[in-house]
């Protein structure tokens, strides 16, 4: 994918997972207290209607927000306690996807988030979570 097709800021994704490696190429960038993940659709992403499937939604969503909550904490992990998604649209192949997350209140123990979705800035989905913040003794 040519370099001019990835919007300004954002980079690869820094942190692979075995469940989001057949999704690459993903981009990820720092926006103030957020954090946006972000993938160009194509046929891996997809549904058999040729749309981003909501898992991929769903999981881009619980990831963003979970790291939103790890880099506002400053150190540790996240695991998902709870994940909200309403769907308000589609996002076909070809078009940017990009989570916008962003922490809502992030606590020693519990960390919350909220996220929105965007195919080529016009809304996907919605997204709020509650994560167990991981890195406290006993975690």
């Amino acid at each position: 994918m040519p370099a001019a097709s990835i919007p300004d800021g954002f980079e690869r994704h820094f942190r692979r997972s075995p469940l989001t490696d057949p999704w690459e190429p993903l981009y990820s960038r720092r926006d103030g207290e957020g954090f946006r993940l972000a993938v160009r659709i194509d046929r891996p992403h997809c549904n058999a209607r040729g749309l981003a499937h909501g898992g991929l939604i769903s999981a881009l969503a619980d990831n963003a927000m979970g790291l939103a909550c790890v880099l506002a904490a400053g150190s540790g992990g996240a695991v998902t306690v709870n994940l909200t998604l309403d769907f308000l649209g589609s996002a076909a192949a070809g078009q940017w996807l990009e989570v916008d997350a962003r922490p809502t209140r992030v606590g020693r123990t519990l960390g919350f988030a909220e996220a929105r979705v965007t195919a080529d800035g016009e809304p996907v989905a919605r997204a709020s979570a509650v994560f167990r913040m991981l890195g406290a003794p006993g975690d």
